[in-house]
């Protein structure tokens, strides 16, 4: 695994940039997007997660190790880039723009 990182945003904490693992990032953020519906109403984020598995590589997540926070990771880092968002009402549904 390579030690290359990225930096992501946090719908969260506006204006504020973590680095992360690069390699992790960017397999999540391509399973994310591939699971995650364009439609009303959405997913919620335990829907998108037991999609989210079986499509990440197992070396860089053995047995889904740590798929948990890297969703989550991607799922504010996506939703401050304007590239996702979740619906206004509970429970939390999110959906692809």
């Amino acid at each position: 695994m390579s030690k290359r990182t990225i930096m992501v945003e946090n719908a969260v904490s506006p204006g504020r940039q973590t680095p992360v693992n690069a390699d992790k990032y960017e397999a999540m953020r391509d399973a994310y997007l591939q699971v995650l519906p364009s439609a009303e109403p959405g997913a919620t984020p335990a829907e998108i997660k037991a999609k989210l598995t079986p499509l990440l590589p197992q070396d860089l997540f053995p047995g889904g190790s740590t798929a948990g926070w890297w969703a989550k990771c991607v799922q504010l880092d996506l939703e401050a880039k304007g590239v996702i968002v979740r619906s206004p009402k509970s429970p939390v549904r999110l959906r692809k723009l």
